[in-house]
């Protein structure tokens, strides 16, 4: 019925400004009548890029950051690609999407599937979800994606708009040049817009550009009391069967580190020319950009090089959010928030009626003022190693390994959880409380973890 209103008094108007050219004033009540105002969503999704490598990226800090919200307790519920990315796409936990490895494919609605549907021009350029041939999705009106999740950093092969290609240079610059193509698109369409812009850095093989090659050279090592830990008697088992890195192991880690920090040199470049695009449109201060990665990476730290562990180098990601109308001045946002609260959000803004079946919170009462808001975050994890389910406060961690050692970490006195507190008496009502609470937003999936004695 409003359509039906709309389209005819754009037929009244339509006659008048054809017996009057002068009359101004119809020419804009029409376009302002059909100018749809709600805002649009650029999602800056980065792969394996941990939380302390922000500095690396003096643009995005500048751009988004400094002119946003940065969340210093940003965290992602399931530490590995695939079920990270779908809980950022649904607004739902690992557990009830299913999707827990790099192997599934999601069967989950999204809300891009939502936006199409409700007038939303939607796109992706990057990373969908691994394993995925790369084919064109139906909910996404824009696409350039590659085969599996992965891709050569140079000369990739890309699916744009459903027909394959070979592209002739760097990742992140050919990456960087559709996501403002996309933008135009959008803007001369004059429909509001989402986009997922999935970069693949700095995921491995992390090849940087070639400009970047000789930036860093006295780059200091990444050494922190935690890295290639001595003692893992207190951990989980799995631990106990993985010797202390090795020296050749370490070089390795070291040189990858760099790369990794090379190639966010020149993501940070296409992001800045990204948002240069969208000032230049003036469509900037109407654009919630948010900016996070999928998960982080390990170097070295408690012998481990990979992720999909609850520890804070796999868990805690760079996490910032710009949109003037809602943050009106750079702050930073302490309590817990995570990707499944992304969602939530984009149909708060976009005025969409949400699904009843989420997880994850709306942003808006957080960054309104409301004090309101969640004491825990559920992180999870399937590795082969063991599965595992944890609460995060801020402060404290607390996780249980399948048929394994708990784990209680002090976040506040033990940045670098070195000293596992589940078995000290001092803290037994706390690991029990902690039980208690995991017990009701955990799955349960084989054999329960006995409380510490």
């Amino acid at each position: 019925m409003r359509k039906t209103r709309i389209i005819t008094l754009a037929i009244i108007i339509s006659m008048i400004i054809s017996s009057c050219d002068s009359m101004a004033w119809a020419k804009d009540l029409l376009k302002n009548k059909l100018k749809d105002k709600r805002p649009n969503f650029l999602i800056i999704l980065t792969d394996d890029q941990r939380y302390d490598t922000l500095q690396y990226m003096p643009q995005t800090r500048q751009k988004i950051f400094d002119q946003g919200v940065t969340f210093d307790h940003g965290y992602i519920t399931t530490p590995l690609c695939c079920p990270s990315r779908v809980s950022l796409l649904t607004g739902k936990l690992a557990q009830n999407t299913n999707v827990r490895t790099n192997g599934m494919v999601n069967t989950n609605r999204t809300f891009i599937e939502d936006f199409q549907k409700n007038g939303y021009y939607t796109g992706l350029v990057g990373k969908y979800l691994n394993y995925w041939k790369g084919d064109a999705r139906p909910e996404f009106d824009y696409w350039v994606s590659f085969f599996k999740g992965e891709t050569p950093y140079f000369d990739p092969a890309l699916n744009v708009n459903g027909v394959w290609r070979e592209h002739i240079g760097y990742i992140t610059d050919i990456l960087g040049t559709y996501s403002i193509t996309f933008v135009e698109d959008a803007i001369a369409q004059r429909k509001p817009w989402v986009l997922l812009y999935a970069p693949i850095a700095p995921h491995e093989p992390a090849d940087p550009a070639y400009q970047d090659l000789d930036l860093y050279p006295n780059l200091e090592p990444h050494r922190p009391p935690s890295f290639n830990e001595e003692d893992v008697s207190d951990k989980p088992d799995w631990f106990g069967k993985k010797a202390l890195l090795t020296d050749d192991e370490i070089a390795k880690i070291d040189a990858f580190r760099k790369e990794q920090i090379l190639t966010l040199t020149s993501l940070d470049r296409a992001i800045g020319k990204l948002i240069d695009r969208l000032e230049d449109k003036g469509a900037l201060d109407n654009t919630v950009i948010i900016f996070l990665s999928d998960n982080g990476k390990f170097w070295g730290e408690h012998r481990i090089s990979s992720k999909n562990s609850f520890y804070e180098e796999a868990v805690k990601v760079p996490f910032g959010l710009r949109y003037p109308p809602l943050v009106t001045e750079p702050y930073i946002e302490s309590r817990l928030v995570a990707n499944i609260d992304i969602a939530p959000t984009l149909y708060e803004l976009a005025n969409i009626k949400p699904p009843a079946d989420m997880d994850g919170m709306s942003l808006v009462p957080l960054l309104t003022g409301s004090n309101n808001w969640r004491e825990n975050l559920l992180i999870e994890g399937w590795p082969p190693r063991g599965i595992f389910a944890a609460l995060h406060t801020g402060r404290y961690v607390y996780a249980e390994t399948i048929d394994d050692k708990s784990e209680l970490y002090d976040l506040e006195n033990d940045p670098y959880q070195l000293m596992n507190l589940a078995y000290d008496p001092a803290y037994a009502d706390m690991v029990k409380d902690f039980h208690e609470k995991l017990l009701l937003v955990k799955e349960p999936e084989g054999v329960p973890t006995p409380i510490p004695e």
